[in-house]
């Protein structure tokens, strides 16, 4: 009982922000952006990328209310048998309340719906449709779907730095959050923050749920209805590097600069407890 209200807040909160980012989260990757005096950028990421609005959690989720289960509990707050006068008062409100709940679950599929771009998440065919989206934008070179809302992804691109630069961007999905940032600012200065490189809620506040999604996924088998497997919960794990031949200001890496044939490089390695996000500030003088 206690494991299925941990679930119905879990699967809340995840709702939640998938209605307001995407929640789009890394897996296992590598990644490495080059930024060069010349004015020229390279960016890679070539690894996994998962997008909750397509796991089992959204399926989880539309279960949670569909069977009624009276919930009672002693002056200690333990779990106890209900009486059939309080089962069946709790019946009669849960019944009540059946058509807000519909209601409630068809405005948020809506927007979902507006917030993948037009793609229907509970549509077998939504990840297909989503890969076969991403393929048609610059930069993807593969996308294949692996269940679960997972995607692993070889996403390369490069070009002049003109303007600021965001990984990943996908089209028509105007609230999916970011991996990596490049900000172009005056005299001749790059910001770089990689807030979803960050495994824990120091640097990506949205990475605090994900671990709590994968303590959701942890559940034992008893603890998830019969027939019904944990969903796949990824964390950030990988490596993200920055080479430059310009003049770094100021970075959160824990050796600082190294030589590199190609000027310094700056190297993170994430891991699901990495606290801070990845950051730094280069100057092209």
């Amino acid at each position: 009982m206690i494991a299925m209200k941990f679930r119905a807040a879990a699967l809340a909160g995840a709702s939640a922000l998938m209605l307001s980012g995407c929640l789009l989260s890394p897996g296992q990757f590598t990644s490495q952006l080059e930024l060069m005096k010349d004015g020229s950028f390279a960016f890679a990421y070539d690894g996994e990328i998962q997008m909750l609005a397509l796991s089992k959690l959204a399926e989880m989720g539309s279960k949670v209310d569909e069977t009624f289960e009276a919930e009672c509990w002693d002056e200690d707050f333990d779990p106890r048998d209900c009486t059939p006068d309080e089962e069946a008062e709790q019946k009669r409100e849960w019944e009540a309340e059946a058509e807000t709940r519909r209601a409630k679950k068809a405005q948020e599929a809506q927007q979902m719906k507006a917030f993948l771009g037009g793609i229907d998440p509970s549509n077998p065919e939504a990840a297909r449709e989503l890969a076969e989206k991403l393929q048609r934008q610059r930069g993807w070179k593969t996308v294949e779907y692996k269940g679960d809302g997972l995607f692993d992804v070889d996403f390369s691109i490069s070009g002049q730095l003109t303007h600021d630069f965001v990984f990943p961007t996908i089209e028509k999905m105007a609230m999916a959050n970011s991996f990596v940032s490049v900000i172009l600012r005056d005299e001749g200065q790059v910001r770089i923050d990689a807030p979803g490189f960050a495994a824990q809620g120091g640097g990506n506040p949205m990475q605090g749920m994900m671990g709590g999604m994968a303590g959701l996924a942890g559940m034992s088998d008893e603890e998830h209805a019969e027939g019904e497997s944990p969903p796949r919960i990824v964390i950030a794990d990988g490596d993200f590097t920055i080479v430059t031949d310009g003049r770094i200001l100021a970075n959160n890496t824990d050796e600082g600069p190294q030589r590199h044939a190609k000027g310094q490089i700056l190297s993170w390695s994430i891991t699901p407890r990495t606290e801070q996000a990845p950051t730094a500030l280069i100057a092209f003088d």
